[in-house]
């Protein structure tokens, strides 16, 4: 399987970033999708149609219970990937944080909603180490420089009782990956161990250009 070509984040993927996901995929609720690229994750839907007005309308007006039924979706997925996982070695929830002044205040609420559904701990160890540009008219591999070293982690693993958790990352919508990969990144120089990003709809990739015929 090719990893994007970014070395500085595709190279400190963990092993089991690549193992994890293999049984989720099966056992996935049916409206929820999974993949593997550019790290595991598992999202309510596609973003598009109803879930995208859906989401767009949560940014202008948050009503947590129109939230609530996809996150659902997510948590019986989520429940099954750590069904083996004592409560103590269960997944720490970890929003990825906004640098707008008026952030996004989707990723901390589905954290605290995943945290109720499946009383799993949350917390905010990451910040952003500096502002970044609008992600919405930027191309691919714009968006990954963009995000280059864009995080830092408020402390170091070994630091915080959490430490032995792993770390699930959330989100309101996965598109490239750059952000998450990002993120991902620098909780794992902390020490942290990144399982990958649970999100509330994934971008539908582009289809394929067709090539001009001369």
């Amino acid at each position: 399987m090719a990893l994007p070509p970014w070395p500085t984040l595709a190279g400190l993927l963990p092993l089991e970033w690549l193992i994890l996901p293999a049984a989720v995929e099966a056992t996935a609720a049916p409206a929820a999708i999974s993949g593997l690229i550019p790290m595991p994750w598992w999202a309510a839907g596609r973003y598009e149609g109803a879930l995208r007005a859906r989401l767009l309308g949560l940014r202008r007006e948050l009503r947590p219970q129109r939230l609530e039924p996809l996150v659902a979706v997510i948590a019986t997925v989520l429940r099954e990937l750590a069904a083996d996982r004592p409560a103590a070695a269960r997944p720490l929830l970890v929003p990825i944080p906004s640098w707008k002044r008026r952030a996004n205040p989707l990723p901390p609420l589905v954290a605290q909603l995943l945290a109720r559904e499946l009383d799993w701990p949350r917390g905010q160890i990451l910040e952003r180490s500096h502002p970044v540009l609008g992600q919405h008219r930027l191309n691919r591999e714009l968006r990954w420089a963009n995000q280059q070293d864009a995080f830092r982690s408020l402390m170091q693993a070994h630091q915080d009782r959490r430490g032995r958790r792993p770390v699930l990352l959330v989100d309101d919508i996965l598109t490239t990956g750059a952000t998450a990969c990002s993120a991902a990144m620098a909780l794992r120089q902390a020490g942290w161990r990144p399982l990958g990003l649970a999100c509330l709809a994934r971008t539908p990739s582009p289809p394929p250009q067709k090539k001009a015929v001369i």
